[in-house]
């Protein structure tokens, strides 16, 4: 009887990866020409040994879509990046791919999390990166433990989420339009350098092409107003949700939020309404006297990034120049 399902085990992962490789194959050829960064292949029972059976002890993070664990595999720490099958049927699977081929492309960029290998012999892929030592930024901008993160390091990772944004932005015939920039994707290493991770709701533009129309897709508060209304995907919708991402880290409050009475209002809005009102906006880490003039400069900057007509926002090429521009303001 046990040998019986032994087997049956056995041919269920050797089904999954058979599909799964299938699929991965496709994808990989059409998105890169059959040029991409060789990654490895994990079995089932690496993944399944190195996160105890994917128990909740080993969480790293956890999404509606995906939960990250770090697992030990040959007594070398990866995060392991496991996707929540539920939420990705018929077309949506190819999200799932999509994540795979782009994260490989972006690999030896170390503004993003490495994709090491990956495991075929699940329902859905489970992939395996480099274990990023400082964990991921919560949904405040500061460390998943709650601890909060000086003005200068903030500062830091803007610039290198920037830096990031702008590679995929230029780097590539194929505009790569990343579609999810927040806290909750960055991860830091053990320098708390930015490890920019997730390309599931990720997009490459056809070639020569500024844009294209598609199904809203991303994290509520964080959305493109234009992206919204229109279903226009350009860079500019990365450059809005950046913007956002840059309030999050000025002021330590999520993107969306419960204000005084109660209700909830998004991080832009309660800005422009203090603005308005002639209030002082209140700065993460702002006692620090000697930087007010480079938050303020931040802030302008951010709402730039989020104004209504795509057309009056920046680049994120000059806003990655205008945040170094910024830090080196200090010496000032």
């Amino acid at each position: 009887m046990r040998s019986w399902r032994r087997k049956k085990a056995k041919d269920k992962r050797s089904e999954w990866f058979f599909n799964n490789g299938s699929t991965f194959l496709q994808e990989l050829i059409a998105d890169s020409n059959g040029i991409s960064n060789p990654i490895r292949f994990f079995s089932s029972d690496q993944i399944l040994k190195a996160t105890d059976r994917f128990d909740p002890s080993r969480y790293l993070s956890r999404h509606r879509f995906f939960t990250w664990y770090k697992g030990v595999i040959e007594d070398r720490p990866y995060a392991i990046k496991n996707f929540t099958e539920s939420s990705f049927k018929g077309e949506s699977l190819r999200e799932v791919y999509n994540d795979i081929v782009l994260s490989a492309r972006v690999s030896n960029q170390s503004s993003f999390l490495k994709l090491l290998g990956c495991s075929l012999e699940f329902p859905l892929p489970v992939m395996v990166f480099e274990y990023p030592e400082n964990g991921v930024l919560n949904e405040r901008g500061g460390c998943e433990d709650g601890t909060s993160l000086p003005w200068n390091v903030r500062l830091k990772i803007a610039k290198e989420v920037a830096v990031a944004a702008t590679y995929l932005h230029t780097a590539f015939p194929r505009i790569i339009i990343h579609r999810d920039i927040k806290p909750m994707n960055v991860f830091l290493d053990k320098n708390l350098t930015v490890k920019l991770t997730d390309f599931t709701f990720s997009v490459s533009l056809p070639e020569g092409k500024s844009w294209i129309k598609d199904r809203v897709k991303g994290t509520f508060g964080y959305i493109d107003p234009v992206y919204f209304s229109r279903g226009l995907v350009t860079e500019y919708t990365d450059v809005f949700s950046f913007g956002i991402f840059m309030l999050v880290l000025l002021i330590g409050r999520p993107a969306v939020f419960a204000g005084s009475s109660g209700v909830h209002c998004n991080i832009l809005d309660y800005v422009k309404d203090l603005q308005e009102r002639g209030e002082t906006v209140e700065f993460v880490d702002g006692s620090n006297g000697m930087r007010l003039g480079q938050m303020r400069m931040f802030l302008e900057l951010a709402l730039r990034c989020c104004e209504k007509k795509d057309e009056d926002r920046p680049k994120m090429i000059l806003v990655a120049k205008e945040i170094k521009l910024i830090e080196r303001s200090l010496d000032c």
